[in-house]
């Protein structure tokens, strides 16, 4: 038994660092890298064979902030995103608790259409999805990318939301419906609570999927509407500065970092008991 133990032991202590060290070469040394290549001061280039930069410092932001359309692309992703956020769950919560509660014929088929947009390539999508648009006689920009990306994250919000109904208690809902509350009350008392951390997770994928997504910014709005990844797609062409690049990526990555990190923080609460009365 005790040498069993101890094998167990290694074992996991091999598991930890091995996962540890995978995260640290694939996640840590590239977001490492990039906050460096950020924080390079424009006077002073970083280069071979200096190890380290020799000076650090904001100017690059500033520089950039300051000089190019930045500002505009930020402000941009953050009207479109809580735009498709709210779109999308609007769209995806019928189809959720038709997936989640209720047995029909062709439920697999469904199922397995709705999630059709996240393994077609989102260029392919973007190319035949403008070409529909103008074919409507639809030319806003705003418009047009956030229906796109309403699209793309419809599978995402729809499979989060339907497995939050599906675990929804029916003697719940059974003492609800003894109780007379009608449907708007049983939405209320019922479903709701327990669907917190459903439409938390839901609403938080649809930002970040919305904010990161390139292709339909780019083929629905550039070069009038320009968005984070269009802007960093700028950077990576002819005019390639690394540093320039390195912020806008920053400016990228760090606020879903942040968005993941409140949406654990929101999903700590209990509500299942919340809603029971059981804590």
């Amino acid at each position: 038994m005790n040498t069993i133990s101890a094998n167990g032991k290694k074992i996991a202590v091999i598991s930890i660092s091995f996962f540890f060290i995978v995260n640290i070469i694939w996640l840590g040394m590239p977001f490492g890298m990039a906050i460096i290549w950020s924080l390079v001061d424009p006077a002073h280039p970083w280069s071979y064979p200096d190890i380290f930069p020799q000076v650090l410092s904001f100017g690059r932001w500033i520089q950039v902030w300051q000089t190019t359309s930045l500002p505009e692309a930020l402000a941009n992703s953050y009207m479109v995103a809580p735009a498709v956020a709210l779109l999308t769950l609007t769209l995806a919560m019928p189809t959720a608790y038709a997936f989640g509660r209720l047995t029909f014929r062709g439920k697999k088929i469904a199922e397995m259409v709705s999630l059709l947009p996240m393994v077609m390539p989102s260029m392919i999508l973007a190319v035949f999805f403008s070409s529909m648009l103008l074919e409507l006689g639809m030319t806003n920009p705003y418009l047009n990318i956030v229906l796109a990306h309403t699209v793309l994250a419809l599978p995402y919000a729809i499979r989060i939301l339907s497995a939050g109904f599906k675990a929804i208690p029916q003697d719940l809902i059974d003492a609800c419906a003894d109780m007379g509350t009608g449907k708007v009350g049983m939405f209320k008392h019922a479903f709701l609570p327990m669907l917190k951390p459903s439409i938390l997770a839901s609403f938080i994928f649809c930002l970040v999927i919305s904010i990161e997504e390139f292709n339909m910014a780019y083929v629905l709005g550039a070069p009038d509407f320009i968005t984070i990844p269009t802007i960093l797609y700028s950077f990576l062409g002819y005019s390639f500065i690394r540093p320039d690049a390195a912020v806008v990526s920053l400016i990228l990555v760090i606020p879903n970092v942040l968005l993941m990190l409140i949406i654990e923080r929101l999903l700590k609460g209990n509500y299942l008991s919340q809603s029971t009365g059981k804590a």
